[in-house]
């Protein structure tokens, strides 16, 4: 359990970092060009290491339903949509909207078993978490008003004068 984890903690801090990463990417190429460029990446860097990890064994692939083999299109509207995401409301505001979606998402999957994955009962306790999360969210985002709102203000009169 530890190292499972040790492991998400990793991966999220692997995807803060990266959706900067494309953000400034986004800045200089554009959204598809850096969509293509990150997946297209990730696709050599994953045949890389998987051949050196895993050998021919990496292309030996078990029966599984049809629809699983398409789950890197849905890379695409993840990378896209936080590209955009992070360019309208900051990469915090951003990926913590996206935490919170996610984490909705993954409770209602697991509630409902769908997809093959093993029904998890629901609890308030559950619900209630998530709307934790939520909730700083709110706190975290209004909280910030009246910064943002001086330095608007800071803005506007050096623009007067």
């Amino acid at each position: 359990m530890a190292i499972g984890i040790l492991l998400a903690l990793l991966a999220g801090s692997l995807v803060g970092i990266q959706n900067i990463f494309n953000n400034k990417v986004d800045d200089r190429a554009g959204t598809w060009t850096t969509t293509a460029l990150v997946l297209g990446l990730g696709f050599i860097a994953s045949m890389t290491i998987g051949w050196f990890m895993e050998g021919n064994q990496l292309f030996h692939l078990g029966p599984m339903q049809p629809w699983f083999w398409f789950s890197g299109l849905i890379g695409v509207g993840v990378v896209t949509c936080m590209v955009q995401g992070v360019k309208k409301l900051g990469p915090t505001y951003a990926v913590a909207i996206v935490m919170t979606s996610e984490l909705g998402v993954a409770l209602l999957w697991d509630t409902f078993g769908w997809l093959g994955m093993s029904k998890v009962p629901f609890s308030p306790k559950q619900l209630i978490g998530v709307l934790i999360i939520v909730g700083g969210i709110f706190v975290f985002k209004l909280g910030g008003r009246r910064e943002d709102r001086k330095q608007e203000v800071g803005t506007k009169r050096e623009v007067l004068y």
